[in-house]
């Protein structure tokens, strides 16, 4: 999966954390190219997201990618360019967690 978040220049400026909407409960599931929340602990997601690159069923409500298995927040699909999101995973980067140089995103639409 690739992550994205908000620009450190303007974290300060970010949004309260939002409920968490369990995958058992939207039927939205982690697969390629779906759109999810980012969080630390249930509840607490704000402007973080990832995009799966292939099924990812370890981040749905039961998997174990967080120890207490309630999941991540999916909530959309990338329904063009994912062979742009392919690229971005393969972006050199400085320690698997940032990529240089960054990839900035000018936007995001809902169709």
């Amino acid at each position: 999966m690739i992550q994205a978040g908000v620009n450190p220049d303007k974290a300060k400026d970010g949004f309260p954390p939002i409920p968490l909407e369990r995958t058992n409960k939207t039927g939205i599931l982690h697969k390629d190219g779906t759109v999810s929340m980012a969080r630390g602990a249930a509840d607490s997601a704000t402007s973080g997201f990832f995009i799966c690159i292939n099924d990812q069923p370890s981040v749905d409500f039961g998997g174990m990618r967080n120890a207490e298995g309630q999941g991540f927040a999916a909530f959309g699909h990338v329904v063009r360019g994912m062979d742009v999101v392919r690229r971005i995973q393969q972006a050199p980067n400085t320690d698997a967690q940032s990529l240089t140089p960054p990839v900035k995103i000018i936007a995001v639409t809902r169709p």
